[in-house]
């Protein structure tokens, strides 16, 4: 059963990249974020007002809740869906399985948390990769600052992602039940969306084809409702630590979609840039026992 949650995180999630790409240009990323959050809000409040599992929250698990539906539900999504216009999807995946080399600085910031002492060679290979990985496009005598315009959208939105990850630490230190705090994060996220759209005078009744309406659909109750809720099952049965090995595979399986749909070109330093950033990724989650005993401190004599 585990291996079924599993996979079906990394499949949802691992095709959710193309999903974004397929309604770019139909819906400005602002009101594509209220509509996906907004459905997803929706679904789950009724789910727990049904099963009668909607809790309480005081006023300050609000305020954060707003604050985490700002950073994750909203500019996160919105920098992806405005980056989009620039580099693939897949590669935007990639990016965002930065997210763990975030999450261990922000942990240390915010918590106390030591931060391991695999966390610098994890991020030196990360960043390694990053460079390989775009080193065709950075240098092209094309597009090169839309190139970049568009690693620093995906890196400030992993990052915010990351934020919200902390509050979500927050909120379990707390005691605060988790669907709850999802379901108001993202109906906070999608209020703010709402209001920036009026803000800059967007309809917030987008005209749409049958293909970007699908894939709103798909991103709101599959990406955002199923994808969320089989992640925490998932925690609750194998733990947060394992069940975030499934970031590692999100890349690769949007990478393979996107040279299917987007015609993405497999070039040998693309190649190297993924197994560098994969690897960085494995050895921050489950370093090898060699590079244990490498980086244990010598007793001394």
């Amino acid at each position: 059963m585990n291996s079924l949650l599993y996979a079906a995180v990394v499949f949802i999630w691992g095709t959710t990249w193309i999903a974004i790409a397929a309604q770019h240009g139909e819906i400005s990323p602002v009101v594509g974020v209220l509509w996906r959050f907004g459905m997803a809000a929706a679904v789950l409040f009724i789910a727990l007002l049904l099963f009668k599992k909607l809790k309480p929250l005081t006023r300050r698990d609000h305020a954060f809740c707003a604050l985490q539906g700002l950073c994750i539900f909203g500019v996160n999504f919105v920098c992806f869906y405005t980056a989009v216009a620039y580099i693939n999807s897949g590669l935007e995946s990639v990016i965002f399985s930065m997210a763990v080399l975030f999450n261990a600085l922000n942990s240390r910031i915010f918590f106390k948390q030591r931060i391991s002492a695999n966390f610098l060679p994890a991020a030196v290979l990360g960043l390694l990769g990053m460079l390989a990985l775009f080193w065709h496009d950075l240098t092209a005598t094309q597009l090169q600052w839309q190139t970049f315009f568009a690693i620093a959208l995906c890196t400030f939105g992993t990052y915010c992602f990351s934020l919200g990850n902390m509050i979500s630490l927050r909120h379990k230190q707390q005691g605060s039940d988790l669907l709850s705090t999802t379901a108001y994060a993202m109906l906070y996220g999608a209020v703010f969306m709402g209001i920036i759209a009026l803000l800059r005078g967007e309809s917030l009744v987008p005209h749409m084809s049958i293909v970007g309406w699908s894939a709103v659909m798909y991103l709101s109750l599959i990406g955002s409702v199923a994808g969320f809720t089989i992640y925490f099952v998932l925690i609750s049965r194998i733990g947060a630590g394992p069940a975030a090995y499934s970031t590692l595979l999100f890349p690769l399986v949007a990478l393979s979609i996107s040279t299917v749909w987007e015609g993405y070109v497999w070039t040998t330093a693309a190649v190297l840039g993924v197994i560098l950033i994969l690897l960085g990724n494995y050895i921050l989650f489950s370093p090898p026992q060699f590079l244990n005993k490498m980086l244990q401190k010598p007793n001394p004599s």
